[in-house]
């Protein structure tokens, strides 16, 4: 079963890391990149006016071989960020006066697939 995503109508901002997330946990030292099981899916899903910004901690070497691999996988991304230090990733932002919920955090398991139904609700 899937995890449900319930997000408004406005564009969105996406932050994904890439490795464990995206393609499998240092693949690209191992003999190159793997894509991991429903990242096409939910990526293919995120609508078109949405930002999304990929970040890694490879270093800026790096670059033309990931965005290779991202390309070929027909994953867009608007930003990559590289040599992104390792340790955790903390977002922080505010409500809408609304009430609207202007942050959300997925956690996952290491290269596990990237479970997650995104639906918009034109309501919100």
């Amino acid at each position: 079963m899937k995890n449900e995503l319930i997000l408004s109508a406005l564009p969105h901002t996406w932050i994904f890391d890439v490795d464990g997330t995206i393609c499998l946990h240092n693949g690209y030292k191992n003999g190159g990149d793997m894509i991991l099981p429903g990242v096409k899916s939910l990526f293919s899903d995120i609508p078109s006016e949405d930002m999304i910004i990929v970040l890694t901690s490879r270093n800026i070497s790096e670059k033309e071989n990931l965005i290779k691999f991202m390309t070929d996988n027909g994953l867009r991304f608007n930003h990559i960020i590289f040599d992104v230090p390792m340790g955790e990733r903390i977002l922080i932002n505010d409500n809408k006066p609304s009430g609207l919920k202007m942050a959300y955090a997925v956690d996952k398991k290491r290269d596990s697939e990237l479970n997650i139904l995104l639906k918009i609700d034109e309501e919100l």
